[in-house]
């Protein structure tokens, strides 16, 4: 079967594509720095195994890429931090630098509230395991379709649905909670079933 594309083209399908490929990088790595390294080497491999590319969607290509260059740091920093600290160091979805976002609203009052409200989804996003921010990332920024999404995470579609659902639900929770904070409401408590 002949390549669809020629390496010429190699910038016409993928550059597009640049802007998506750091936005997954920084969702799932947490540090800008880090994801602009990750990127760059993403479309390095692109490039030298751009021959593999047998069409269909560039994005969803360059996006498996990425997310693979992304889990190597990820693993790789995991493995310095446990060598550093002399043991296992927990979940290596956490990183703790924070990205600035930026803010363009018009007034001290509107800027304020907004930058509330995106550190609050921030840290909501940032709570949830890496696989559920990925499947958001990826649906609602990206907009992926499923089958992209199957294909960028090498599962089952199936898989990706019930990890957006339980990302959603889970995202949903966080909010209930918090604007119950907001009003000064307490949890419901828990009642036991013992008489």
């Amino acid at each position: 079967m002949k390549h669809p594309h020629g390496p010429d083209d190699f910038e016409q399908v993928m550059l597009p594509h640049l802007d998506a490929a750091h936005n997954l990088a920084r969702w799932l790595v947490h540090d800008a720095s880090l994801a602009e390294d990750m990127v760059q080497d993403a479309y390095e491999r692109a490039w030298r195994y751009y021959a593999s590319f047998r069409g269909g969607s560039g994005r969803a290509w360059l996006l498996q890429i990425v997310r693979n260059t992304a889990y190597r740091a990820l693993d790789a920093q995991r493995r310095r931090m446990e060598v550093a600290l002399g043991g296992p160091t927990g979940d290596s979805d956490e990183v703790d630098a924070r990205t600035e976002i930026a803010d363009c609203a018009p007034g001290p009052e509107a800027s304020l509230a907004q930058r509330q409200e995106l550190a609050t989804l921030d840290d909501a996003l940032n709570e949830l395991p890496v696989t559920w921010r990925e499947c958001l990332i990826l649906r609602e920024v990206e907009s992926l379709s499923y089958k992209e999404m199957a294909s960028v995470m090498d599962v089952p579609i199936g898989t990706v649905m019930s990890r957006l659902s339980r990302a959603r639900d889970a995202l949903q929770s966080r909010g209930r909670c918090e604007a119950s904070r907001a009003k000064g409401e307490r949890p419901p408590i828990a009642r036991s079933n013992e008489a």
